[in-house]
């Protein structure tokens, strides 16, 4: 709760100024019931019409005053909830920018998206709630009874027991429903990663016919959801008829007991009108308690899931004094081990003792899962080994800047991402200040200047969110542009050519040759075509180093390598090239 109140930044003042201004509306509320007593008692009942004009034009301006105190906390209460949710997903949104990839691996997306949308939604709707209506109804409450003991005390001890009746009730439904609102918001993330999963895939749904599949899947997720509200708003539903029953019992106390102390003279007409005002009042505040807790009980399992964010630390943090230059593009890894879940005994990586010189061209190849993507995210520190070192330039990754290892390892990942936005705001992702001419430079190092050309727009044509408008192999060639903006001192390429025929692959690559001489670069593919000319060639093996050689030792004395070979040259070739 703490760490989601520290959000309220700025709009701490409008927040507090909508609690005074409840409180002054409260004042002016209590007070007319009062006034109407004099009204009736001393101007109606004596006839004594100026009595009425005085305190009716006092009522007046009461009742205004309390029209603008209202409208103006309104006013306030809006600003802080909005501002407060504004400010809760700039934060979740700068936190998660902070995350390292195994801080991302501990949400889902559709988690992370719920937090954002939902969760902070019930968390604006409750606080707005709470600084008007949990102010608003305790002080309604107080005042109410304060007045019902001035104007009755023997009338007033009876409405307790419709109060501890209500606080029962109340209280026992507000237990139950908040265990079920907690697993609400677990079925939210369900429902929406049932949805993006879809939507995301939604070529392979259509393609395969499983668009039935799909729907029923669906349903489930949304009919979880709806018996879970159903079984929690049909608690609810006792609030209604619980107050009820305490509104007419105090009702019937009142009439009751109220005509007979009228009778015995010990009460006036006027006060007995009050008197039904206040208890109208007092019951009616229970009963916005009541709305507020169903509210905050539904908020506290969304602060929960917000905090869980606003919480989290990056496991990745910069040394004290970060180095800022990275001399070149040696790597070496000593005696590496490394594991996704560290103390897990599942490593993915294991004793990897690797030296590669400044300006090599090293290619990787091994099998699925041999631990290829793992090597290299280590390279650019986007996660820490478990122990050994990493070093690029001669020092060990930890003492560097992150920011400025990165911008140094230049990385093409293994699933190609696009934004929305033109073909020349993608490549400047790369470099902010690179011209025109640079990027179409990088293009055509890239290869990339072959399908931009026949654009009718060229570098202006508009990228659609995630590249959907552009080929797998289009959105490779834009991503590797977009990596050699960077003028990086280690290029790594995930197996971002798999999508380009071997033709494509080797301009690529003897443009690379070309264009970044002094710049170390690996190569991971599953081609031999890919990484045959690279210097050296790295073959891994369930996370271990199985070979480290030239294309031609590797084929005289690695079996592994061996086998590759044959099964993609001499069993017929790649498929755009003849054995």
């Amino acid at each position: 709760m703490k760490s989601v109140l520290r959000q309220l930044g700025r709009f701490r003042k409008d927040a507090l100024a909508c609690v005074g201004l409840t409180t002054l509306e409260v004042i002016t509320d209590i007070l007319l019931p009062f006034i109407t007593a004099i009204i009736i008692d001393q101007g109606l009942e004596q006839g004594d019409l100026h009595t009425v004009y005085r305190y009716g034009a006092l009522m007046v301006v009461m009742a205004f005053l309390g029209l603008i105190f209202g409208a103006l906390a309104g006013k306030y209460a809006a600003a802080a909830s909005a501002g407060l949710s504004a400010n809760l997903r700039q934060a979740i949104y700068h936190s998660i920018q902070t995350f390292s990839f195994s801080n991302i691996d501990k949400f889902s997306v559709p988690g992370l998206v719920t937090r954002m949308t939902t969760d902070i939604t019930n968390v604006q709707n409750a606080f707005m709630m709470v600084i008007r209506v949990a102010v608003r109804a305790p002080l309604t409450f107080v005042f109410s009874y304060i007045m019902c003991l001035i104007i009755s005390p023997k009338l007033s001890l009876t409405f307790l027991i419709a109060v501890f009746f209500l606080i029962a009730v109340l209280g026992l439904i507000m237990v139950v429903t908040m265990k079920i609102f907690n697993q609400v918001f677990r079925k939210y993330d369900d429902l929406n990663a049932s949805v993006q999963e879809n939507i995301s895939a939604i070529r392979v749904v259509k393609a395969f016919v499983r668009e039935g599949y799909e729907n029923e899947k669906f349903s489930r997720a949304s009919q979880n959801l709806y018996r879970m509200f159903v079984k929690a708003e049909g608690l609810l539903a006792f609030n209604s008829p619980a107050m009820m029953t305490a509104v007419y019992f105090c009702i019937i106390m009142v009439s009751w007991m109220g005509s007979q102390f009228i009778v015995a003279g010990d009460m006036t007409s006027g006060n007995l009108t009050s008197l039904f005002s206040y208890v109208m009042s007092l019951l009616m505040s229970l009963m916005m308690l009541s709305m507020v807790v169903v509210m905050i009980s539904m908020s506290m399992a969304s602060i929960r899931r917000i905090d869980e964010v606003l919480k989290e630390r990056p496991d990745l943090h910069n040394p004290a004094r970060p180095v800022r230059e990275v001399a070149d593009g040696a790597i070496d890894f000593d005696h590496v081990n490394f594991s996704y879940k560290h103390g897990s005994g599942k490593n993915a990586l294991t004793d990897i003792d690797l030296h590669i010189r400044a300006g090599e061209t090293i290619g990787v190849i091994g099998g699925t899962g041999s631990g290829k993507s793992s090597l290299v995210n280590l390279i650019c520190r986007l996660y820490d080994v478990d122990s050994g070192q990493v070093r690029v330039g001669g020092r060990d990754v930890k003492e560097y800047d992150m920011e400025e290892l990165r911008n140094q390892v230049s990385v093409v990942l293994q699933k190609n991402t696009l934004f929305s936005g033109t073909i020349l705001d993608n490549l400047r992702w790369g470099d902010p200040n690179a011209t025109q001419a640079e990027c179409e430079a990088a293009c055509r190092a890239a290869c990339a200047d072959e399908f931009i050309d026949r654009f009718p727009d060229g570098y202006e044509t508009r990228i659609e969110r995630g590249g959907a408008n552009v080929s797998g192999g289009q959105k490779q060639r834009l991503c590797i542009a977009r990596a050699l903006l960077k003028k990086p001192k280690v290029l790594i390429l995930d197996d971002s050519t798999s999508a380009v025929d071997t033709a494509t692959d080797a301009k690529i690559r003897a443009a690379l040759a070309k264009h970044l001489p002094g710049t170390t670069k690996i190569i991971i593919a599953q081609r031999i075509s890919s990484v045959e000319d690279a210097d050296r060639i790295l073959v891994l093996d369930n996370g271990r180093i199985n070979g480290f050689d030239t294309h031609e030792n590797l084929l005289k004395t690695n079996a592994i390598y061996q086998e590759i070979y044959d099964s993609q040259v001499k069993g017929g070739g790649d498929f755009d090239q003849s054995a």
